[in-house]
């Protein structure tokens, strides 16, 4: 558990190494070229290895006997690899030695026109550095954190006399304590509900308590003691919050013996109502421990690390062990290269992976590695206490980690077989649509409006390994609505001049994919960083797909294969129709797996596009007009809210009733005032 206040700041990187990103003064840079040489503008280098030891080379000469990071660059100036080294001036000259050094160095290496190196005081801030810069920056050929999700916590809050138990995700900028991490939502969501049972805690937003006038359904069904209404006394909650601090923290058995206690006297002074209450608390709280499926005596603040490599793919499972309670575990299959072994595959990892979590007293990892005292340290740093990074040989922990390799050895099984699979499957889709090579990555899209209001262009993505939803993307129609999100009274038009009514789903597919694909011929002209698609799924018929296809052609691009799917005769599931330009028409099979592929694809574009427009729409129903004077924050529009309730009933405040606000000087009740009155 960690506590937190207003204004506490948790900083992912150590504030030295921090320093030396934004101070470049210890920054030594070689321009692009070869051997020195600054490149030809608009001339693209082929791989040499000559040229990039010369690169390497000029770079040597410069270079200090000091700790520091370093970083190889191709001809774009993008970062191909992020080292550290305790002497940086070896370690760079040892990529001059074609004999001595892997393929996959080599090929770096040919790839290489320059370097920029980061000089630091201490080779901990070094790789505190690198995990920081190859999190940022995802060079090619180093290892690859994927999916990196915020883990959810359990938040008792702490800035109100009435705290609250809640889930939260993200920084902690919130005041209170926070128990975790939890592997999955769904985790915390069933110990909250035991919690509630067990503590009476509420967990209703501040609004909503401050407004009650009779106990809400918690209330009702055993969740909550109904501190909203004086059901139970400021000292009693305080009570039940510190029990539920101390249980979250690992003392429940204290807890426990306690409540066991209580209901006992309870029983014996024939208090049989309390004393029930006290079994359905003890019984939640047995509930939590449960459903806690490991627990290993001795190991009370835990992360473990175990990999399991196979077929050149690795997969890593991390356990959570918080105050002596297992809280899950989650699999994770880095990206790096065929030769990487194990045991930097997991250095690596762990250095990414704690770039912006704070690690617990422990870390248990399935393989010993060179660095782990280094690592131990860097770790301490970032938790500022001491961090243990252990590899138990024998004992239960030993015994924890076979068993959460066994469990990565069967994930990354899985794995295989599904991406073995689905490699076959987009094998299939390149046959059905006449592709030229297996598709890498497939884009569909959607739009979502409602008669033209707030209407949002939807993108997914999906490629090898299945959805890619980092790489998910949402367009704000633009030009269809007035600023408050209501279809104006005449003709809009895109940005390409083409004029169109309101709600015309056909023109908002041409502006999605014109922006689409005017920014990447912006950003990735020669399309070798794998943000353009082998093929576009559209959702509609043939009027998408002309529109499309226009919008193609406007732009040049000629070489991307377009479909749309249509429902079909009476828009039954399984006779979809596909539409590409110079074909006719054709269903698939009813059967057939492509179908449901090409299904799966389809409803996913459409749940995001729903999901995308209802968050749109939802913020537009809770706006105001008050954000859009000059001086009115989240702050004072909550005080406002909070005073008047609704944006209508401050539109129509006067101006002795705006200046009682908490917050609101006589000035800013002018401009609010002016703002909602100026005929002008």
């Amino acid at each position: 558990m960690v506590d937190y206040c207003q204004g506490d700041k948790h900083r992912p990187v150590d504030a030295a190494v921090q320093d030396h990103e934004i101070q470049q003064m210890n920054t030594t840079e070689t321009p692009i070229g070869t051997a020195g040489e600054t490149e030809t503008a608009g001339v693209r280098p082929g791989p040499n290895i000559e040229a990039g030891i010369a690169v390497i080379q000029d770079q040597v000469t410069t270079l200090p006997n000091s700790p520091g990071v370093y970083r190889m660059l191709d001809h774009k100036g993008t970062a191909l690899y992020v080292g550290k080294a305790r002497n940086l001036k070896r370690r760079v000259s040892s990529y001059t030695k074609p004999a001595k050094i892997s393929h996959r160095i080599f090929r770096m290496v040919s790839e290489t026109t320059a370097m920029e190196v980061l000089v630091t005081h201490t080779e901990v801030e070094a790789l505190l550095l690198e995990s920081n810069l190859i999190k940022r920056l995802r060079p090619r050929y180093n290892v690859l954190m994927r999916d990196d999700k915020s883990f959810p916590h359990i938040l008792i809050t702490g800035d109100t006399d009435w705290p609250r138990l809640v889930k939260h995700r993200g920084a902690r900028t919130s005041c209170g304590g926070y128990f975790g991490p939890f592997a999955s939502a769904g985790a915390v969501n069933r110990t909250i509900t035991a919690l509630q049972r067990a503590f009476l805690l509420r967990n209703c937003s501040d609004t909503v308590f401050n407004s009650r006038t009779r106990p809400c359904l918690q209330y009702q069904i055993k969740r909550c003691a109904a501190p909203c209404v004086d059901y139970v006394s400021k000292e009693d909650y305080s009570e039940l919050v510190e029990q539920a601090r101390n249980f979250l923290a690992g003392d429940g058995g204290t807890v426990q013996r306690v409540m066991a206690q209580r209901m006992q006297e309870a029983s014996q002074d024939m208090e049989f109502e309390m004393a029930a209450l006290y079994r359905d608390r003890i019984r939640a709280l047995t509930q939590i421990q449960a459903h806690q499926d490991i627990n290993v005596e001795g190991l009370f603040d835990a992360d473990v690390f175990a990999l399991h490599s196979e077929s050149g793919a690795s997969c890593i499972q991390v356990f959570f062990f918080r105050g002596g309670s297992n809280y899950g575990n989650r699999a994770y299959f880095p990206s790096h290269d065929k030769t990487h072994d194990p045991a930097e595959v997991l250095t690596a990892f762990i250095g990414q992976f704690y770039d912006n979590k704070i690690p617990p007293h422990q870390v248990l990892v399935s393989h010993e590695f060179m660095e782990r005292g280094l690592m131990a340290e860097a770790l301490s740093i970032k938790a500022e206490r001491k961090v243990r990074l252990l590899n138990p040989r024998r004992g239960p922990k030993r015994k924890l980690l076979d068993h959460a390799q066994t469990n990565a050895r069967e994930a990354l099984g899985r794995r295989l077989a599904e991406s073995a699979s689905h490699r076959r499957m987009l094998g299939d889709v390149a046959k059905a649509f006449n592709l030229e090579a297996v598709p890498d990555r497939i884009e569909v899209y959607d739009n979502s409006h409602i008669h033209g209001t707030n209407a949002v262009g939807a993108m997914i993505v999906a490629g090898p390994d299945g959805f890619v939803k980092n790489a998910y993307r949402k367009f704000n129609i633009r030009n269809l609505s007035d600023t408050t999100g209501e279809m104006g009274p005449v003709d809009a038009a895109d940005q390409s001049g083409n004029h169109f009514k309101a709600g015309d789903d056909f023109a908002m597919m041409g502006q999605v994919l014109r922006r689409r694909f005017a920014r990447a011929q912006k950003e990735d002209p020669d399309r070798d960083r794998g943000s353009w698609p082998d093929l576009v799924l559209i959702d509609g018929g043939e009027g998408h797909l002309s529109v499309a296809a226009k919008a193609m052609v406007e732009l040049g691009i000629d070489d991307i294969c377009l479909v749309a799917i249509s429902k079909g005769p009476d828009r039954n599931a399984g006779r979809e129709r596909f539409h590409m330009p110079g074909r006719q028409p054709f269903s698939m099979p009813e059967r057939d797996p492509v179908l449901y592929y090409m299904q799966r694809l389809r409803d996913e574009a459409h749940r995001f596009a729903i999901e995308t427009h209802r968050k749109r729409r939802s913020k537009a129903l809770t706006r105001t007009g008050v954000e859009d004077i000059p001086g009115i924050g989240a702050k004072r529009k909550r005080a406002l809210l909070n005073h008047f309730g609704s944006g209508r009933a401050i539109s129509r405040a006067g101006l002795v009733d705006l200046e009682i606000v908490e917050g609101i000087s006589r000035a800013v009740a002018r401009k609010i005032y002016d703002y909602f009155h100026d005929d002008g």
